[in-house]
């Protein structure tokens, strides 16, 4: 039986803290991540019901504005074309209103992602001050682990931050292109029928 000096009773605690110091830092990594999943989950139900809503909102113009032409139809010259300016500015407040909400869903989104960012940040800063206390402090093939371990997670996050930022950018010129195309068909489609008038 060999008995323990004081010494290695120190260094085993110390290997036994850095163990574990190590564990919560990777721990905390890997609940980042979830949480990061989970949030990008619900950030895509919150898309796919904006577009739900956006889709029912148009159906709505579209029959309001097909019963506002049989009206049209059966009205008086002049009423006719005031009951057209009506549809046509409340057409353009709808359109405001998708634009607006479509803003504040884009402004949380940002804002989501700055506080992911934030804390990634922080916990890659842990772990490289942690590698670096580990490699004065001797243990050097753990610091250099550490350090190493942690540069590859960050430059992995940046990578898919830039992929998700660009997607994102992408996305939005899309709907913008999409709306404008939108405002110009309904325009036109308004000035062909003032013209058709008698």
């Amino acid at each position: 039986m060999m008995a323990l000096n004081g010494s290695h009773d120190f260094q085993l605690i110390i290997v036994l803290a850095m163990i574990a110091f190590i564990s919560a830092i990777l721990s905390a990594f890997w609940f980042s991540s979830i949480a990061r999943n989970i949030f990008h989950d619900q950030q895509t139900v919150l898309r796919e019901q904006h577009a739900q809503d956006r889709e029912s909102f148009l159906k709505e113009a579209g029959e309001e504005k097909a019963s506002a032409i049989e009206e049209k139809s059966q009205m008086q010259d002049m009423h006719a074309r005031e009951r057209e300016r009506i549809l046509l500015d409340a057409e353009r407040e709808k359109s405001d209103i998708l634009a607006e909400s479509y803003k504040k869903i884009e402004k949380a989104t940002r804002k989501a992602h700055a506080k992911a960012n934030f804390k990634v940040g922080a916990a890659f800063a842990t772990a490289v001050g942690a590698g670096g206390i580990m490699i004065f402090s001797q243990l050097v093939t753990i610091g250099v682990m550490l350090l190493v371990a942690s540069g590859s997670g960050l430059s992995g996050y940046i990578l898919r931050a830039r992929q998700e930022r660009l997607s994102y950018k992408k996305q939005a010129l899309i709907n913008g292109q999409r709306l404008l195309i939108e405002q110009t068909d309904m325009t036109a489609l308004d000035n062909f029928k003032l013209k058709d008038k008698p």
